[in-house]
């Protein structure tokens, strides 16, 4: 049995444009609300978690609902041509708002562009699963995970060409940038209608035995399965919390701590996102070799150092480029192998559920931390931010510490992709 690369890399086309619109609304946003409607960082941060605390609702929904769908495209198709579509028109909408300074029309269409999104994330994630042999997930993964760095990277170099700092009292021109993207998001379900049929591909993977026996015993988790689940799903609350403060804050930390204007922060990220795609490989070796957990440690342990560092600095130089690249990888160890652990400790019939397990951990962080991170950038200082991400990381490493199931026992792999995920 070999995975099919064409397959998988042609469903990958789905989250690539999921990662590119994300990477846009967290790098862009945030500066419209400071720039365009002037907003206090409280009010900013209760704006940038909206998308998180519909994520909480929509997609444990609309990934049940894409279960019991049934069409001539498939049950996740349809969830995801729609919402790309939709979520490329509301996109454009939003900075001819924000150039305009028409904060209703620019809510209305964040909030439509967000919806659009919620409609087929979960579908979106869970067609590889659906159209790939369980054996060969691990493989699949990798190539999904590439795909969705690379349309990170697509956006940030984008963002690098086509943001041009204003002139004085002039606000910035995002319509290329948000053009450029819709346009990558449209491409992209052109891609996946014209060589993704999902029905046959789903029929053509075989249902395992083992899989057909834990459907029929019914087994449920022991004590310590269960408290082992708990701890890995509070980890994953603080890393969320510290690490997504980060990434919605920064943006307008550069602007106000360091003077950055423009595009000019995007060339760190790059960087960092770069650094973290080139490191899925050894990350998995690593993996391989120490078991996931460890690996998850380790990553905990980069990003929190690096987050110390960063709050030393007094501006943008190349010590920050170095510190986004070890969070680039510190963010890779931990979010290669934190999902495949919560599936670990899963039957093969209840894998959804064990899916939306992880995501209300990890959007409730997302919920929360803008917010409160905002109200700390906002009443005490911006030399909060760093801080902050320091306390949630070292929360994370503490219950990750009492994690005892869910890892894999180190096996050397066939090859290196395989390398990326658990053989769930």
């Amino acid at each position: 049995m070999k995975l099919s690369y064409r397959r998988t890399f042609c469903v990958g086309f789905a989250f690539l444009s999921i990662c590119a619109f994300w990477q846009l609304y967290d790098s862009i946003i945030p500066l419209m609300l400071k720039n365009s409607f002037h907003l206090k960082e409280t009010v900013s941060g209760a704006i940038m978690a909206i998308d998180n605390v519909l994520a909480l609702f929509l997609l444990p929904l609309l990934g049940a609902l894409s279960d019991r769908t049934h069409t001539r495209l498939g049950r996740r198709m349809p969830f995801i041509v729609v919402g790309t579509l939709l979520s490329a028109v509301f996109a454009v909408i939003i900075p001819m708002a924000a150039l305009q300074q028409n904060f209703v029309l620019f809510f209305t269409a964040l909030g439509l562009v967000l919806l659009s999104m919620g409609l087929y994330r979960s579908p979106a994630v869970a067609l590889m699963p659906d159209v790939t042999p369980k054996p060969l997930r691990s493989k699949a993964n990798a190539v999904i995970n590439l795909m969705g760095a690379a349309g990170s990277v697509f956006t940030l170099v984008m963002v690098t060409f086509l943001v041009k700092e204003a002139a004085d009292g002039q606000l910035t021109d995002y319509r290329p940038v948000f053009t450029a993207v819709a346009i990558l998001m449209v491409a992209c379900v052109v891609v996946l209608l014209l060589t993704v049929r999902e029905n046959r591909m789903a029929a053509e993977v075989p249902v395992e035995e083992e899989e057909k026996k834990e459907e029929a015993s019914g087994v449920h988790m022991t004590k310590d399965v269960r408290k082992s689940l708990i701890f890995l799903l509070l980890s994953v609350f603080f890393w969320f919390t510290a690490y997504n403060a980060v990434t919605t804050a920064y943006t307008r930390y550069v602007e106000v701590m360091w003077g950055v204007t423009g595009g000019g922060f995007a060339g760190g990220l790059m960087v960092g996102t770069v650094a973290a795609v080139i490191s899925y490989l050894p990350i998995g070796i690593l993996s391989s070799r120490f078991g996931r957990k460890r690996m998850i440690q380790f990553g905990i342990l980069c990003m929190t150092v690096a987050y110390a560092v960063a709050f030393t600095l007094t501006g943008y130089n190349v010590v920050m480029y170095v510190l986004l690249v070890v969070i680039g990888i510190g963010w890779a160890a931990i979010n290669v192998n934190s999902y495949p652990m919560v599936v670990e400790m899963s039957h093969g019939s209840d894998t959804g559920r064990y899916t939306g397990f992880y995501y209300t951990f990890s959007m409730a962080a997302q919920v929360l931390t803008p917010v409160l991170s905002g109200v700390l950038l906002e009443h005490v200082g911006y030399q909060t931010l760093f801080p902050y991400a320091v306390l949630f990381s070292v929360l994370s490493f503490v219950t990750m510490w009492f994690v005892r199931h869910g890892d894999v026992k180190p096996v050397k792999k066939g090859d290196l992709l395989e390398n990326f995920d658990v053989d769930d």
